[in-house]
C-alpha cells in the first residue's frame, strides 16, 4: 500500500483532529513504536505528557521513518494540558475500575471518537494511554469521558504501548474510511477546560460550604466527576451549573447591603 488512498498521504480531516496521548512514558523506543503504529494508520498528533526521556536516539530508530510524527509530537507537562481544547477523550485500561463510567470496547469507543470528530466542526478528540508499568492512575482515568477495555485474552490481558496503540489507530482508521452518522442535533460540547474549570469551581464551594473537608480524601470529587461525565456536558449547561454555584456562594446578606 503506497498510502495514497481514500483518506490521503497522511490521514483525513477526521483523523487529523485526533490526539493520540502518552502520559509519563517511561522508554523512548516505545515512543518510536507508537509514532510507527500512528503513521502506519494515517495519525499525526502525538501528545506526549512528562516523557522520561525525549527527544532521544531510541525513539527515532524504533519509529522506523515515522521520525515526522516524533518532530512535531506536544510535550505537555500535565494531562490536563494534553487535553486542553478537545470536546471528547477516550483512555484506555486494562481492567475495571471503582467509580470509572461503564467501558466501551476499543471497537465502538473509536466509533463514538469518530463520529465526534465529525461532527465537532474542528473540534479535536483524544485517545490517552498511561504508563507502561502502572497504566493511568484514577485521578486521570476520571480526567475523560470513557475508559476502553482491549477485548484480549482474560487469562493473558498484557499488550505492550506499541501495540495497544496499533490496535486503536486501527480501529480508527476503520471508523473513519465510514464514519457513522453525526449526532442529529448540532450542540457545543463543553471543553475539557471548560469542564475542569467547573470540576474546580464545584470543589471550591463544597469546601468553603464545609460540605467537603480539605484535607478529607478526594472520593466524592471522583463520584461528581463520574455522575457528571455521564452526560456529556454542553457549554451552555456548564455555565448554568456555574452560575448555580455562583449564587449558592452568595451569603442572603449580600444582597441587603446593597
Amino acid at each position: 500500500m503506497n498510502g495514497e488512498d481514500s483518506l490521503g498521504s497522511f490521514g483525513s480531516p477526521v483523523l487529523g483532529r485526533i490526539r493520540i496521548v502518552l502520559s509519563h512514558p517511561s522508554h523512548p523506543g516505545n515512543i518510536g513504536a507508537v509514532a510507527r503504529a500512528m503513521k502506519t494508520m494515517g495519525l499525526e498528533r502525538l501528545y506526549l505528557v512528562a516523557p522520561k526521556l525525549f527527544p532521544h536516539a531510541e525513539a527515532d530508530a524504533r519509529a522506523s521513518g515515522a521520525t515526522d510524527v516524533l518532530a512535531q509530537a506536544v510535550v505537555c507537562a500535565t494531562l490536563e494540558e494534553a487535553l486542553s481544547g478537545t470536546v471528547l477523550t477516550a483512555a484506555l485500561t486494562a481492567r475495571r475500575r471503582d467509580l470509572a463510567l461503564p467501558f466501551r470496547w476499543a471497537r465502538d469507543a473509536a466509533d463514538e471518537l469518530v463520529s465526534t470528530a465529525v461532527a465537532g466542526e474542528g473540534a479535536d478528540v483524544a485517545l490517552v494511554f498511561g504508563n507502561e508499568t502502572a497504566g493511568l492512575s484514577n485521578a486521570e482515568l476520571s480526567r475523560c469521558h470513557i475508559p476502553v477495555m482491549i477485548p484480549a485474552n482474560p487469562a493473558y490481558p498484557s499488550l505492550n504501548l506499541g501495540s495497544a496503540v496499533q490496535i486503536m489507530c486501527y480501529e480508527l482508521r476503520l471508523a473513519a474510511l465510514s464514519p457513522g452518522e453525526p449526532p442529529s442535533n448540532e450542540v457545543n460540547l463543553a471543553t475539557a477546560d471548560e469542564i475542569e474549570g467547573f470540576y474546580a469551581h464545584l470543589e471550591e464551594i463544597a469546601i468553603t460550604s464545609g460540605y467537603l473537608k480539605p484535607a478529607s480524601p478526594k472520593r466524592l470529587m471522583l463520584r461528581l466527576r463520574r455522575l457528571f461525565s455521564r452526560t456529556r456536558l454542553e457549554q451552555e449547561e456548564v455555565n448554568i451549573l456555574r452560575g448555580l454555584l455562583s449564587a449558592f456562594r452568595k451569603s442572603p446578606s449580600d444582597d441587603c447591603n446593597r
